[in-house]
C-alpha cells in the first residue's frame, strides 16, 4: 500500500511566520484535504483524561449505554448504539458506536433550539469535566487553524471567528469493538464530513486512508502527539472547492489485530446554525464558476446531510 505524503506541520511556526504557515498548511488541504499538525498546545494529560472516561463509557452493558440514548435526536448529543450510522450510499451500517458532546449555551441563546444541553454520565463521575474541557481546548485550536486558512484564502485573518464562535461543534468519543471474524462491513465506509474542519485525535490502532485524486487509497498514519486535520463539506462549499472535503474510511484491522478495539476522538467545528453558506466572491472565476448558486444555512445543510446517513 502507498505510503502517505503528508508530512507534519509544526503550528509553532505559525507565531513566528504566519504567513509562511498558512501557505503550507492552505496548500497540504488544497492537495489533499487533510493535513497532519504537531505542536498543537493541548495537555497530553487532557487528551489522557478524556480517552479514559471513553473507555470506561463503552466498557459498560449495551443496556447502560443505551439509557442515553435520545430518541429523535438525530445522534447530536448523547449515545448512538452500534450499527446506526451507514456511510451516504452504503448497504451496511458502520461498525461503531459513538458519543456526542456539544458546546454548553447560556439560558436563553439564540440557538438554544439547534443546540440541545448535552448529557451527563451518572455512573463516572469524572466523565462530563473531562469531555467538555477536551470540547473547549480543540474548540480554541479549530480557530487558530481557521485563521490561518482565512489568510490561505486572502480573507481577514479573523474572517471564521464570529461564523464559528457559537458553532454546532461536536466532539464524538468513538469506538469501533474488537471484530469477530464473520463481521459484515466496515468500520466506517468511505464518506466526507458534513462539517467546517475536523480535527482528529487518537489514532493508535490504524485504519485511517484517504481518496488520492488517482483513486488509490492512502493510510494516514501520523506520528504519536499529533492532529489530523480534514476540510469538511461545509468549507468546500464555502470556498468553492478551493479546499476539498477528500473522501475518507476506516479499513477492517488485519486478523492480528481484530481482536483489538479502536478508539478516536474526532472534534466537527462547525459554523452556527444560522450562519448562510454562500459561496466567497474570491472563489469564483472563468476558471471556477459557481457550483453552489443557492445559498443554505449550516442548520439546514446539517439536517440534509444527518437525513442521508440515517442518523434522522
Amino acid at each position: 500500500m502507498t505510503q502517505s505524503p503528508i508530512a507534519p506541520i509544526s503550528i509553532d511556526s505559525g507565531q513566528e511566520h504566519p504567513a509562511g504557515f498558512a501557505q503550507r498548511l492552505g496548500d497540504c488541504f488544497a492537495r489533499f484535504g487533510f493535513a497532519v499538525v504537531v505542536d498543537h498546545g493541548i495537555p497530553q494529560s487532557l487528551i489522557d483524561a478524556a480517552f479514559d472516561v471513553t473507555r470506561r463509557f463503552f466498557a459498560q452493558p449495551d443496556a447502560a449505554k443505551r439509557r442515553y440514548a435520545i430518541p429523535g435526536g438525530g445522534g447530536q448529543r448523547g449515545y448512538t448504539p452500534f450499527g446506526i450510522e451507514t456511510a451516504k450510499g452504503a448497504d451496511r451500517p458502520d461498525l461503531k458506536e459513538f458519543w456526542h458532546v456539544g458546546r454548553n449555551l447560556p439560558a436563553g441563546h439564540r440557538l438554544a433550539a439547534a443546540m440541545p444541553p448535552n448529557v451527563r454520565v451518572s455512573e463516572i463521575p469524572t466523565f462530563d469535566n473531562a469531555t467538555t474541557t477536551l470540547f473547549d481546548a480543540l474548540d480554541g485550536l479549530g480557530l487558530r487553524l481557521l485563521r490561518a486558512i482565512a489568510v490561505y484564502l486572502g480573507l481577514k485573518p479573523n474572517y471564521f471567528d464570529a461564523c464559528v464562535s457559537d458553532g454546532n461543534s461536536i466532539l464524538r468519543l468513538l469506538h469501533y469493538p474488537a471484530l469477530s471474524p464473520s463481521a459484515q462491513g466496515v468500520r466506517a465506509g468511505a464518506h466526507e464530513d458534513i462539517n467546517v474542519i475536523t480535527l482528529l485525535l487518537g489514532v493508535e490502532e490504524s485504519g485511517l486512508q484517504i481518496l488520492d485524486r488517482d483513486d488509490q487509497w492512502l493510510p494516514i498514519d501520523p506520528p504519536t502527539g499529533c492532529i489530523v486535520v480534514n476540510i469538511g463539506d461545509m468549507l468546500q462549499r464555502l470556498t468553492n472547492h478551493v479546499l476539498p472535503s477528500t473522501t475518507h474510511r476506516v479499513v477492517n484491522p488485519t486478523p492480528e489485530r481484530a481482536p483489538f478495539p479502536r478508539y478516536s476522538m474526532p472534534f466537527f467545528q462547525h459554523f452556527a446554525s444560522d450562519f448562510l453558506i454562500e459561496t466567497l466572491p474570491s472563489c469564483i472565476s472563468p476558471d471556477r464558476p459557481n457550483r453552489y448558486l443557492i445559498p443554505i444555512t449550516a442548520d439546514a445543510y446539517l439536517r440534509e446531510r444527518l437525513t442521508e446517513i440515517k442518523l434522522i
